[in-house]
């Protein structure tokens, strides 16, 4: 996850400020909103606040942000990312999304694994269950930057993947169901 959606993840204090610059450039030119949020911003947002787009949203959640950098390791910041991140419509979590779309607890095999994060931008136009092109062109990107990333933060990738694993918890929107596995 960290390789498709924040590269920089165990490096930051909670925010990409090179990513945040080039998306205001970016957002200069474009009609086409493109986002900057970190796995903590996203996980600020997600526990706390609402969805939709407001400066005023965006200054809490940067508030929540330093919060969870101060209060959290990294390693809880990520582990609770992928128990409230939307994979699908109503789909909440790696394990629901992993039941929903595999009909198998999370994946061990790494090309599943990529999948999921390969429909993190956009869960509810890109699906899991039958990939487009462009979701199976991503995993291959993650695949090749999770690689490259690796090799260059080998240090904050063992602070990470070190430890116990980390827990996650089934939640259905609908179903209300919650059930505990490892990842």
């Amino acid at each position: 996850m960290v390789a498709s959606e924040d590269q920089k993840f165990p490096e930051h204090s909670g925010f990409d400020v090179e990513a945040i610059e080039k998306a205001y450039a970016l957002n200069q030119h474009n009609h086409k909103v493109r986002g900057a949020s970190t796995i903590s911003q996203q996980v600020a947002k997600n526990l706390f606040l609402w969805p939709g787009r407001s400066y005023f949203r965006k200054g809490l959640e940067a508030c929540f942000t330093v919060l969870i950098e101060r209060l959290w390791p990294k390693r809880r910041i990520l582990e609770i990312y992928l128990n409230v991140a939307e994979f699908g419509v109503g789909t909440y979590g790696a394990e629901a999304a992993a039941e929903r779309f595999f009909h198998k607890p999370p994946p061990a095999h790494a090309r599943r694994r990529r999948v999921l994060a390969a429909v993190l931008p956009n869960p509810e136009h890109f699906s899991a269950a039958a990939p487009s092109r462009y979701v199976q062109q991503r995993r291959e990107w993650i695949l090749a930057n999770a690689g490259a990333r690796g090799a260059g933060n080998a240090a904050g990738n063992r602070r990470l993947s070190d430890q116990a694993p980390l827990t996650l918890r089934s939640r259905s929107r609908i179903s209300g169901i919650s059930n505990m596995a490892r990842f």
